[in-house]
């Protein structure tokens, strides 16, 4: 499948330029099928890449638009009474037959919302009038939230926040991609030219094989050495969780398939732990008077656990 793998970063990058190494992480984190939160600021590209995603890998795509009035089931859907049935017909909501579910603005929408949203990520089934609805397969939520003009929103909740397999940010072009962006769009739109090169099924396929994807003991040990290190840092005061280790592992194995190998090795790990468990970490009081990152934290337990040899 690397063929294919790079046909998709091929028609991709049509869409966002000079962000290789932004893409190819979007694609682990969906070939484990994870969850995605991109957390930037406006106009760098995040709807867009959602839905270039959906239409290069064949998925389907439903997009909503996160304000204080959004209700639950907007995402679950609702029942209404059907006069010629003399029942209760069951009106489907975002979150049904999506393959990838956009929720651009995520934290600005209610606490409840919120609830309801969690139960599809974590489920992947939705609830209404006791009626439990499977969601498609893959389905995958890839949210955005902007750092900037925050006024009006509102935290996720960390139990959601840590759903999320992976946080990422696309980050401001060089000045190389932007002249190529300027350049390229003045008559067309990238969106309109780019191609689906793998359908659904291949999807599908592709996670089965990253699920197949060998891990050793000794590796296995390594994420557990840095899980509880974080647990016994004096920066920390929530570290990574068992969730929290077994996505440090699934999204290892990802990396390892996307860039062609069928074995894990340590630098796959490091690699992904800053975008894995930056967000899943609670720092101290003590580290946010000092203004530390949680980044910065992550980091610093890479260079504190000893990397196995022999790998």
């Amino acid at each position: 499948m690397k063929n294919e793998i790079q046909n998709i970063l091929n028609e991709l990058q049509k869409v966002i330029v000079g962000k290789q190494a932004a893409l190819t992480k979007l694609l682990v984190a969906i070939f484990a099928d994870g969850h995605i939160l991109l957390d930037d600021v406006p106009g760098v590209g995040k709807t867009s890449i959602a839905t270039a995603i959906s239409k290069v890998m064949g998925l389907g795509y439903k997009r909503i638009q996160f304000t204080p009035d959004v209700l639950p089931s907007d995402i679950t859907g609702f029942s209404v009474y059907n006069k010629e049935t003399g029942k209760l017909t069951y009106m489907p909501g975002a979150a049904i037959g999506a393959n990838i579910l956009l929720g651009d603005e995520i934290n600005r929408t209610s606490s409840k919302t919120q609830s309801a949203l969690l139960e599809a990520m974590e489920e992947r089934q939705v609830t209404v009038d006791g009626t439990t609805h499977a969601l498609a397969n893959p389905f995958i939520v890839i949210a955005t939230q902007n750092n900037v003009g925050t006024a009006g929103t509102q935290l996720l909740p960390f139990a959601q926040l840590e759903r999320f397999l992976m946080r990422l940010s696309l980050g401001y072009p060089d000045i190389h991609a932007q002249i190529a962006i300027i350049r390229d769009r003045q008559t067309t739109d990238p969106m309109e030219n780019i191609a689906q090169v793998v359908s659904l099924s291949d999807v599908i396929k592709m996670q089965h094989e990253v699920q197949h994807v060998t891990i050793k003991d000794s590796v296995i040990k390594y994420i557990a050495e840095l899980a509880e290190a974080s647990r016994n840092n004096e920066s920390i005061e929530l570290g990574i969780s068992p969730r929290g280790a077994l996505f440090i592992a699934k999204t290892a194995k990802a990396r390892a398939y996307v860039l062609g190998r069928d074995y894990v090795i340590p630098e796959d790990v490091r690699e992904v732990l800053v975008d894995v468990c930056a967000h899943r970490i609670i720092l101290s009081g003590q580290a946010k008077a000092a203004k530390i990152v949680p980044e910065q934290v992550v980091q610093n337990l890479i260079q504190a656990v000893k990397v196995p040899d022999g790998i």
